[in-house]
This record gives C-alpha cells, sequence and structure tokens, in this order.
C-alpha cells in the first residue's frame, strides 16, 4: 500500500519516529510515552532537544549519531532510538552510545565527578536472541553487585521488543498498553480507536495525519516508508533462508552456518539500501558491523 493511502504515518520509519516525537510542537508525545517507562522519581515534566550527533574527544575516535537526544529540567540525558533490524554487537553499540552524553558532562578546573542520570531508551521492531523464550517485552538494565543489588543507579538501558506486544484493542488496559499499540498499529488505522480518546492521543493522531504534510514532507516520507520496508523485507528474507539452509543440511553445524550465511548476506544487503539512502560509511558501519573495505565494494 502507498504511503499516500494511509491515512497515518508509520511511527516506526525515521522520517515518522522524527515527526512525531522529535519535533518541539509534539514534544509533549515523547514526554508522555517516556513516562510510561522511567522510574517514578524521574519521570518528566519538561525536556530540551540537543544536538543528535556527537563526536569523540579527538578526530581519531568514533562519531555516534542518536535518533533523539534530549535532557530533562533536572539534567537528566535521554537517548531514544528506534531499531528497525538485528544488528551485531547492538548491545555494545548501546553501551558505547551512552558513553557520550557522561563524557559531555566533564568540566573544566575542578570537578567532583558528579553525574546527572543517563537513560537509553530502544524501541526495538524485533526479539533479542536470547529473550525468545521469555514473554517479557520491557528490559530495564542497570548496574548490579554479585548480590543483585543496584551499585549504580544513574545509569539504565531500556528496551521494548514490540514484535512481542500482541494485544488487541480491546484488551489495552494500560496508557503503556496504548502506547505499544500505537507503535504497532498506527499506520493500518483508518480512525482513531475508542480506547484511545485522551488528549495526548488526539494529539498523536492530529500530528500522524498524512494529509497535513506538506508535499516535500509527503516526498520525504515516501522514501523514509520505502527504506523501511525494503530493510525489513531483507531481513526478514534472509532470517528465513537461513533458517531453511540450516534445516537442509540436517545437522547443528549446518544451522548454524545457514544462520551465519543467512545473517551476513541480510547485512550487505542493508549495507546496499543504506548506501542507495545516502547514509553516511560511518552509519553503515555501526549498523551492519562491515569493515570500511566491505562497504566500498557494493555496488
Amino acid at each position: 500500500m502507498s504511503a499516500l493511502k494511509d491515512r497515518y504515518v508509520n511511527p516506526l520509519t525515521d522520517f515518522g519516529f522524527k515527526k512525531l516525537f522529535g519535533t518541539e510542537p509534539n514534544k509533549v508525545l515523547l514526554i508522555d510515552f517516556l513516562n510510561q517507562v522511567l522510574p517514578q522519581r524521574h519521570q518528566i515534566k519538561e525536556l530540551t532537544y540537543l544536538k543528535n550527533e556527537h563526536l569523540g574527544l579527538d578526530d581519531l575516535d568514533r562519531k555516534a549519531i542518536f535518533d533523539l537526544y534530549c535532557t530533562g529540567e533536572s539534567g537528566e540525558r535521554f537517548i531514544v532510538e528506534i531499531q528497525k533490524a538485528k544488528q551485531n554487537y547492538f548491545k555494545d553499540r548501546s553501551i558505547y552510545y551512552s558513553s557520550f552524553p557522561i563524557q559531555e558532562q566533564a568540566k573544566k578546573g575542578e570537578w567532583d565527578y558528579r553525574l546527572e542520570p543517563v537513560y537509553t531508551v530502544g524501541i526495538l521492531d524485533f526479539i533479542f536472541e536470547d529473550h525468545r523464550g521469555d514473554h517479557e517485552l520491557l528490559h530495564l538494565v542497570e548496574l548490579k553487585n554479585q548480590r543483585c543489588e543496584v551499585f549504580y543507579d544513574k545509569l539504565k538501558f531500556i528496551y521494548i521488543e514490540l514484535p512481542k506486544f500482541r494485544k488487541t484493542e480491546d484488551q489495552l488496559v494500560t496508557h503503556f498498553d496504548k502506547w505499544l499499540y500505537v507503535f504497532r498499529h498506527l499506520s493500518q488505522l483508518q480512525d482513531r480507536p475508542q480506547a484511545l480518546q485522551e488528549k495526548i492521543f488526539q494529539k498523536l493522531f492530529e500530528a500522524a495525519e498524512i494529509a497535513r504534510f506538506s508535499p516535500k514532507e509527503r516526498e520525504i516520507y515516501e522514501d523514509s516508508l520505502k527504506y523501511y520496508r525494503d530493510m525489513k523485507n531483507v531481513v526478514d528474507t534472509a532470517w528465513e533462508e537461513g533458517r531453511e539452509e540450516g534445516r537442509e543440511e540436517g545437522r547443528e553445524e549446518g544451522r548454524e552456518e545457514g544462520r551465519e550465511e543467512g545473517a551476513y548476506q541480510s547485512r550487505l544487503e542493508m549495507a546496499r539500501l543504506m548506501k542507495q539512502a545516502g547514509e553516511s560509511p560511518e552509519k553503515i558501519r555501526q549498523y551492519t558491523g562491515l569493515s570500511e573495505e566491505e562497504i566500498k565494494r557494493l555496488g
């Protein structure tokens, strides 16, 4: 279905996510969503968007590009990202990205090293391999000691595995349920569901209505939606081909080789799509794990 035939934008596309949650007129949407996953003591009343590109301490350091980066009125930092496909070392990348808002708090001269909290919130359009067997879709990760006591409470990683959310409209109970329903189904809806009548969702549906977009915004959204669908198809196809190849071999080694080959082909195709979309070599490397030489060889 063409995006122009849909009534509402897909929030999992780059354009849709930043349109709904990354603009000043709509920041109440981001505040409301974040408050569903943040602890009570860090509930947000106001936030400020910061630049989403960060360089290392010198020219040799890698850079990080966040989907959204903002700070709360009390100084806490929030990295908020949509992750559309599995990638190598995703957890490593989350840790690496969190180091930038930590480092930028350093002060010249005498400084007591007091840090403001840093949160990384990942909205995942996939399921972690090591979590496929459990039903929990919200994961809160923090530093703990050997007795599972929180050692440091100012660094937290919050991940939401969207594919695990399967509730229908009449099963929505909590405000969090309603937000997950929006992420999963917004672009498929023609009218605002009865369960989503609160003012905050009225604002969201108004902001998401494609008929309100300018011609330029529609064009950008079409490209963003095509990129999202192409990437999703590549990943799903490669995963299934890897599984099928493993089944045909009938041995554990064959299954593993099939999965690895499928994953590699998926990363190559993802890199091609990103290159065609004009993404920087650095971002392609971060998302696919391919070397600079492999990226250069792509047509």
